[in-house]
């Protein structure tokens, strides 16, 4: 039944009180020990623990994309969705090592600071308001709507109600500022793994006893042996899902960018770190890998698990929509299967991990547009307070914005995870080309920082468009394209999303070393960011740490090839 009950709505009520008033006692504490400022509103400079940063990173980043649309792609494709988690703990280790340190020895704050310090104000402007755009128009409104979506088919309210529901509790801590945002995100994974994994258990111990034995473990051996082509992470050409997932790519091609960008280059993630110590920013980043590598057992085995039964003849009707089956509705289907009580939970965890999410976001949405455009081109004498008031207005327009726009986007005619990366694909090549060469080659130049930005979105353009001009069979064989099925019935040869995005970023690096080497004849100067080896220095326990995290992916990847 598509309700909850009186039990539900009370641990959604706990799950509530608990985080109001734990953040607001945050902030209470805050107000009273500083003044506030920007750094502290937007950074919580100096504030964070290790354990608090961790979980704020898990926190901001697993939202309804995850809970709806990877559970919806493990229903569709299985485990091997579950490259974007376990590749995400390997990346989040280079970042540690190589990121973080730069930007702390660089007292770098937000990208567009950074664009501005290592290139010009024109490459930061250009994408301080390319970065608002893509955060509000694609990443506030898919996990608006997707969120709301999900609350609606559990709990039966109208689906408008949940999203201006949400959006507003987001607000409300996203108001507090950085720090409120940070220690309330501990509390939101605490939730969003206790609900993942009851909603995890229930799934897993209904496919046991549809099969006649019973417990979790017997429950996930009947799943491997129903569904076997659902438990394997590398995907051949032929497969229908290689266009998702191209085989190898995502061990040595694509997915590293995909991975790189976002963890690395990306407001939303680093500003969690970019308040501490390169030590408490490290083991933070260490303790999110760890949490990383957990994640595919909250969201993607159920998702297989609704798979299993679904062929087995439950969820007809219910995964039903206008005739057709829609993916993204296995996991709301899982939880209305819950018991009265635990329901309740697993809708605080959605809640929690659609929340965080949301005010993460609209955090970094405020601080992009208060410290690199509002400051600096439209008030540039502005006051610690005005800045802060400024932030609060930026956070009530930009999730206003959200709410309007998210149900006229499409965002429900393709699996919501999918329709994330691959829009947010379109430029994160030439992105992450600007930034890794920024980084570690000093005669980078603003021209080419400039092409990499323009030129890496007109390229991946050109490559999701051309195979409707040139017959691209002449790549199948090089793993390089596919045949896909077009809504209109025809079938064309395309490079998956992935591969596309190794070509831009190939691209992009080679000819900005073209023009950077040109410009360097010309006596172009750059200006080089502070860099040298001993930044890059671990301590033994981060080392260890990190040696753990690759032996647990090597085996992962061996076992379930």
């Amino acid at each position: 039944m598509n309700a909850l009950k009186t039990q539900d709505y009370f641990v959604f009520l706990i799950y509530f009180l608990i985080v109001a008033g734990y953040g607001y006692m945050v902030y209470r504490k805050k107000k009273k020990a500083t003044v506030s400022a920007s750094h502290d509103y937007f950074l919580a400079e100096g504030s964070l623990t290790w354990w608090a940063i961790g979980a704020s990173l898990i926190a901001s980043n697993i939202s309804a994309e995850q809970f709806i649309g990877m559970s919806g792609n493990g229903f569709k494709m299985g485990l091997a969705i579950s490259t974007y988690e376990w590749m995400a703990a390997a990346t989040l280790m280079i970042v540690a090592i190589f990121f973080i340190p730069v930007y702390l020895k660089n007292k770098i704050y937000t990208m567009p600071q950074f664009l501005n310090q290592r290139y010009n104000s024109t490459v930061a402007m250009i994408m301080a308001v390319f970065w608002l755009l893509l955060y509000v128009i694609v990443n506030l409104t898919s996990i608006l709507y997707l969120g709301a979506l999900a609350i609606s088919s559990i709990s039966g309210l109208n689906l408008y109600v949940c999203m201006y529901g949400l959006a507003i509790f987001a607000i409300i801590i996203t108001l507090g500022g950085m720090k409120v945002i940070g220690y309330t995100d501990v509390i939101q994974v605490f939730f969003l793994i206790l609900g993942g994994l009851v909603t995890t258990y229930i799934a897993l111990t209904m496919v046991a006893d549809h099969y006649h034995t019973s417990g979790v473990i017997n429950g996930f051996k009947m799943m491997m042996e129903k569904s076997d082509d659902h438990f394997h992470m590398i995907f051949k050409n032929g497969d229908e899902n290689y266009p998702s997932l191209p085989g190898l790519t995502v061990l040595v091609g694509g997915m590293w960018i995909v991975n790189l960008n976002y963890w690395g280059c990306n407001q939303y993630i680093t500003q969690r770190a970019l308040g501490a110590d390169l030590k408490t920013a490290r083991s933070g980043i260490l303790f999110a890998a760890f949490l990383k590598l957990l994640m595919p057992v909250i969201v993607v085995l159920p998702g297989i698990a609704a798979y299993v039964l679904y062929q087995e003849g439950y969820f007809h009707t219910e995964m039903m929509v206008n005739g057709e089956l829609v993916q993204d509705k296995a996991y709301p289907v899982l939880l209305n299967l819950l018991p009265s009580g635990l329901k309740g939970l697993a809708f605080a965890a959605l809640t929690a991990a659609i929340v965080a999410s949301l005010a993460g976001k609209a955090n970094s949405i405020s601080t992009i547009f208060t410290l690199d455009i509002y400051k600096k081109k439209l008030n540039v004498n502005a006051s610690e307070q005005q800045l802060v008031k400024t932030g609060k207005i930026a956070v009530w327009t930009a999730m206003l914005i959200a709410c309007l726009l998210s149900p006229f986007m499409g965002i429900d005619k393709k699996g919501g995870f999918e329709f994330i990366q691959e829009y947010t694909g379109f430029v994160s090549p030439g992105i992450f080309a600007m930034f890794i060469l920024g980084f570690f080659w000093k005669k980078t130049t603003s021209n080419a920082a400039l092409f990499a930005t323009i030129g890496g979105f007109a390229l991946s353009i050109f490559f999701k468009f051309i195979p409707s001009i040139v017959n691209l069979s002449f790549l199948e064989p090089l793993g390089f394209a596919t045949l896909v099925k077009q809504p209109g019935g025809n079938s064309l040869y395309e490079i998956p999303f992935l591969d596309r995005m190794g070509f831009v970023f190939i691209i992009c690096v080679i000819v900005m070393y073209i023009i950077s080497m040109f410009e360097n004849r010309r006596g172009v100067k750059t200006n080089g960011l502070e860099v040298d080896s001993t930044m890059f220095k671990m301590n033994n326990g981060f080392a260890v740490g990190a040696l753990i995290i690759g032996g647990v992916l090597v085996a992962l990847y061996s076992f379930f090839w």
